[in-house]
Parts: structure tokens; sequence; C-alpha cells
């Protein structure tokens, strides 16, 4: 009840950064935060959100006496506690992270440059990247630089966390 009451709290919070996109005509870095969060929740988060509720069930259970967890619990608990599992997982995680995030960097550059000079022109020359606004970019406007920066910066940090469990196993 608490997920659902969360998503729905969440899909109110996307109804409001809609709002203020209607009345203002621009998209801030508040409604780019809720697109992602919402992106999250009903992707990665839905998951979090059932391993928080299993862990939950196995603490509450344990101070009461009683049984919370089923066996199905039990064995998906042992195999997110076995590191190749877990390092398997995050670099398919990280794949379709890879996936997405060029796919749509390359739609927003598409739409924003003129020719595939240009875009070689920018991939060869990140200074752009100082300027803090879309003008002399690759994107097409301010909310689609701010995305794809943000964007970027997320997926180097997912990127360098999901490999880190290849890279650096638990013993």
């Amino acid at each position: 009840m608490f997920i659902f009451l969360f998503l729905f709290l969440l899909i109110i919070e996307g109804l409001l950064g809609l709002y203020v996109y209607r009345q203002t005509g621009e998209i801030s870095t508040f409604q780019i935060v809720i697109i992602i969060f919402i992106i999250y929740a009903f992707t990665f988060g839905i998951l979090d959100f059932i391993k928080l509720d299993r862990w939950m069930r196995k603490k509450i259970g344990k101070l009461r006496g009683v049984e919370l967890l089923t066996d199905k619990d039990y064995e998906i608990i042992e195999k997110n506690n076995n590191p190749k599992y877990i390092a398997k997982k995050y670099r398919v995680s990280s794949y379709i992270h890879f996936v997405l995030f060029i796919t749509v960097q390359a739609i927003l550059w598409v739409i924003g440059t003129e020719s595939l000079a240009e875009i070689k022109m920018y991939l060869s020359d990140f200074s752009w990247l100082g300027n803090g606004n879309a003008k002399g970019s690759p994107y097409p406007n301010d909310a689609a630089f701010a995305i794809g920066v943000i964007w970027g910066i997320v997926f180097i940090a997912d990127f360098i966390y999901s490999w880190a469990y290849t890279l650096f196993p638990k013993k």
C-alpha cells in the first residue's frame, strides 16, 4: 500500500511539473529532477522498494518471532548476496543505460545540429560544456542541454558504480 501511495504522490508531482511547464513554457531544474525521479521510480525504484519490503519483513518478523518471508524470498536474498550475480546484474544494467544514454544523446544532437561534420566538431572539442547553456553546443535548447549534462553526470557515476562490482568483487 505504501508503494502505491508513494507512486501516486510521485504522479501528482509529475502533474505539478507539467502544470508549471504549461504556465511558464519553460523547463526548469525542478521539472528535470522530477522526470528523472519518476523514471527511476517506475524502473529500478520498484525493485528497490521490493528489496526494502523484504528487508523490513525480515526485521519485523525477527522482532515479533514470526516468519514473514517465504522460501522464494530467502532464495532471492541468497542470490542477491552472491557477488557474481550482483556483478552480472550491474553489468547488464550498465549496458542498457549506455545504449539509452547514447541513443537519446544522439537524437538531441541530431536535432540541435545541422550536419555530421558539426557533430564531429563537437565530439572532438568539448569546450562547449563550459558555456553552461545551449548556445554554442550541439543541443537544440537550454532544457535539452540541462538534460544532457545532468544525465551525463549520472551516467558516468552509474557506469563507474556498476563496473566496480566486476572490477572489485566482494570476497
